[in-house]
């Protein structure tokens, strides 16, 4: 076997596994508490979310903090295709992922004349500018603080061809499949296993590797007569895309559309994400995306009561003086207890969760070295 065949059979095995751990979510995350289908949902979703941005923020090194912006396109994209003309999901997914991409070219076109904080802080006030003009400005389109939602007067051309209107609010589905529940969950995770899919070709290209020469000195690849930026506005574009579909999932799952989705907050929130997860790597935006969702999801619902139940076995007096200080980190609090895992991931891990990993795979494998190595000759494993 060949070097080539060897290395597509490992990427084989990786999308595999990746596809069995993500189809698998509902029954190895029961246990945690997570295995209902609003979360598992938005698991993937924000998973899509996250491993786009990793294509323009890993690969490049460019900071954005506007994808917001496209994230908030697609869902109201995908909310006008139900309104105008059906309520399957696969047109609501194609309109939210090309009006992403269309915006997305035209502030990468603007912004990536800059770079570095700079390039940030263009992308941050073309996001607020998108924030503003659907909160105020665009409301005959985005119906403003109200949000866009579903109306029994919406038109939906395609669907009053074939079918008559029910009484209420029609369901999104896929060909006839509800998009609510698990079937919702296994159409949001095939779509996320298609996007890692295609990040891991991109990383594998020859355009992932221009990316990365690119993050590693820009200024050298120019001086050899290449020139960068049709390739980072690619990635931007591309970048731009995964939140249009992440933008429309989340329109698929629950047909409605607000401003709030533009905010700098959710720009902010996948940044996190990527950072938790490991900047640059195939899984850690995943995985930071699923732990930020976890905490936001689970954690906060921890009240007093809930934490009265789990130190139940304590003696009174000790579990009333323990419960007002856990508190302090779960409910309400959840903000602190990932503030100071975000920390201390910062300090320690800046290569993330997946750098950590790592390092505790290092060293199972240096502690077993020795034991082979004392091992006699007839002890040791045929080859």
């Amino acid at each position: 076997m060949t070097k080539m065949k060897l290395f597509q059979m490992n990427d084989l095995t990786r999308l595999l596994l990746f596809a069995a751990v993500i189809l698998t979510m509902p029954i190895w995350l029961a246990p945690l508490g997570g295995a209902y289908p609003d979360l598992l949902q938005k698991f993937a979703i924000y998973g899509i979310f996250a491993i786009g941005f990793n294509i323009l923020f890993g690969l490049t090194g460019y900071l954005s903090f506007g994808h917001a912006a496209f994230l908030g396109v697609g869902s109201y994209a995908a909310v006008w295709s139900f309104k105008l003309f059906t309520m399957n999901a696969i047109p609501a997914v194609f309109f939210g992922v090309i009006f992403a991409g269309l915006l997305a070219l035209i502030i990468g076109f603007l912004s990536l004349r800059r770079s570095g904080i700079y390039f940030s802080i263009l992308t941050l006030a073309f996001a607020q500018m998108s924030y503003n003009l659907a909160y105020s400005v665009l409301t005959p389109i985005t119906n403003g603080e109200t949000g866009l939602q579903l109306s029994q007067q919406d038109p939906r051309i395609i669907d009053n061809l074939f079918t008559e209107a029910s009484a209420g609010l029609p369901s999104t589905t896929l060909f006839g499949i509800k998009m609510s529940g698990y079937p919702g969950f296994y159409f949001c995770a095939a779509l996320l296993i298609l996007c890692f899919f295609i990040s891991l070709r991109i990383f594998r290209s020859p355009f992932g590797l221009m990316l990365k020469g690119i993050k590693s000195n820009q200024n050298r690849m120019r001086y050899t007569g290449l020139n960068t930026r049709p390739y980072m506005l690619t990635a931007f574009v591309i970048s731009g895309m995964y939140a249009g579909l992440a933008g429309s999932l989340l329109a698929v799952t629950d047909p409605l559309a607000g401003a709030e989705r533009m905010q700098w907050t959710a720009s902010g929130e996948v940044v996190l994400m990527t950072i938790l997860g490991g900047v640059g790597t195939l899984v850690g935006p995943m995985l930071g995306a699923g732990l930020i969702k976890y905490f936001e999801n689970i954690f906060s619902g921890f009240d007093n009561n809930v934490l009265f139940d789990a130190f139940s076995f304590l003696p009174d007096a000790v579990a009333e003086f323990i419960v007002p200080i856990v508190g302090l980190f779960v409910g309400g609090g959840w903000h602190l207890t990932l503030g100071l895992l975000f920390v201390i991931i910062v300090i320690f891990l800046p290569g993330g969760i997946v750098e950590g990993v790592q390092k505790l795979v290092d060293l199972i494998r240096k502690r077993r070295e020795p034991m082979n190595n004392n091992m006699s000759p007839q002890d040791q494993p045929g080859e």
